[in-house]
């Protein structure tokens, strides 16, 4: 299997230069798209299928008892995503994030990450191991997670109150059951525990507060989330979003917030930590403050497809590549091609966009 493409560039220590396609496999070479920004980051769905049925992510009304999800042969197997994995920590990724739909629902999920753990940077590192779960498994699987060489995990939590939550979880899962997923990753030494709320105008953004107060002094990092307009099944609308500023405000009101620098280049999250001393919140600003500028993260759909855009309308079949015999070097060549004539940002360009002139994949494809 071969592919002509135009020469790569690379963005070396010292500054960005020309190189050939055999560049983008050596080490200590990291790729960089149109807009000259790396690749550092790749989120990896291992299912499509989720026990919760979220209005904002996977409404029952759509995705119902007919709904058909991929057969167990269409998903990517984990000999299949270790391949990728490390083509893509070839080219400069340097943190795998395991999403779903719900990804403690593909069985033998600890194998994977051990899988994953194993993989090794060009200087020799590990890669930073992290994985998003609404929690529902999290008590019985967290200690072997921690054990196959899981890092961190990040837990989805919209509301405490427990009509609530049932309401957006829409499955009547108890908010009780999620607080005992947060310990139990926390206890297994999956921490600091990220707690992620996605916040939506009269549902419950009366909750800022009271979610603040339940995780200061923890040691978990809560983070508000501007409800996004990803796919077409959510009823998005911009009234809806309750922006950031407003979050930090409200928050600052009570509790004064001092901004803190960002951990890492292209983070998604703004840092703010609290005056006193009793640890951090963070807002997601992905519709009142875009971040494409420097967004250094691709996606991997559970059964193979590659999106380089949360927002994106379509991806490419990474998995026929993968079934097609292509070696390592062709299947780095073939990453390496996409994401260089990556020219993504949706969120720059929403305000001039017609509402529903472009399709956008579903938030529960591609994990977010």
């Amino acid at each position: 299997m071969s592919q002509a493409l135009p020469p790569i560039r690379v963005l070396p220590p010292t500054g960005r230069v020309p190189g050939s396609s055999a560049a983008a496999a050596s080490p200590g070479v990291n790729l960089v798209d149109a807009r000259d920004r790396p690749l550092r980051d790749l989120r990896i769905s291992v299912t499509d299928r989720c026990n919760f049925r979220c209005v904002y992510c996977m409404p029952k009304e759509i995705f119902g008892r007919d709904f058909q999800f991929r057969e167990r042969d269409e998903l990517l197997t984990f000999e299949e995503i270790e391949r990728l994995a490390r083509a893509s920590v070839q080219l400069g990724v340097r943190k795998l994030r395991i999403t779903g739909g719900e990804p403690l629902l593909r069985r033998g999920i600890e194998e994977l990450i051990e899988k994953l753990a194993q993989i090794r940077t060009p200087e020799g590192e590990p890669v930073d191991l992290a994985l998003t779960t609404n929690g529902s498994a999290l008590p019985v699987k967290a200690a072997a997670l921690k054990a196959a060489g899981l890092k961190r995990v990040t837990i989805s939590l919209d509301s405490l109150i427990e009509e609530r939550f049932q309401a957006i979880n829409d499955v009547k899962f108890p908010v009780s059951r999620v607080l005992a997923a947060i310990d139990a990753a926390s206890e297994a030494g999956l921490g600091p525990v990220k707690i992620n709320t996605v916040l939506k105008r009269g549902v419950n953004d009366d909750e800022i507060l009271s979610l603040a107060e339940k995780f200061r002094g923890t040691g978990h990092v809560l983070r508000f989330i501007e409800y996004m307009d990803v796919g077409a099944t959510n009823g998005w609308r911009l009234d809806d979003v309750v922006p950031s500023a407003e979050v930090v405000r409200r928050i600052s009101e009570r509790y004064p917030l001092e901004p803190a620098a960002p951990t890492h280049p292209g983070e998604t999250a703004k840092r703010w930590q609290y005056a006193d001393g009793a640890g951090e919140i963070g807002v997601i600003s992905s519709v009142t403050g875009a971040f494409c500028g420097d967004c250094s993260r691709a996606r991997i759909s559970a059964e193979g497809q590659l999106y380089t855009c949360l927002f994106a309308s379509s991806g490419y079949d990474l998995r026929a590549v993968l079934r097609d015999g292509a070696s390592d070097a062709e299947l780095v060549e073939v990453l390496s091609g996409r994401w260089r004539t990556r020219d993504d940002n949706y969120s720059e360009q929403r305000a001039a966009l017609t509402p529903g002139s472009r399709k956008r994949i579903e938030m529960s494809y591609i994990g977010g």
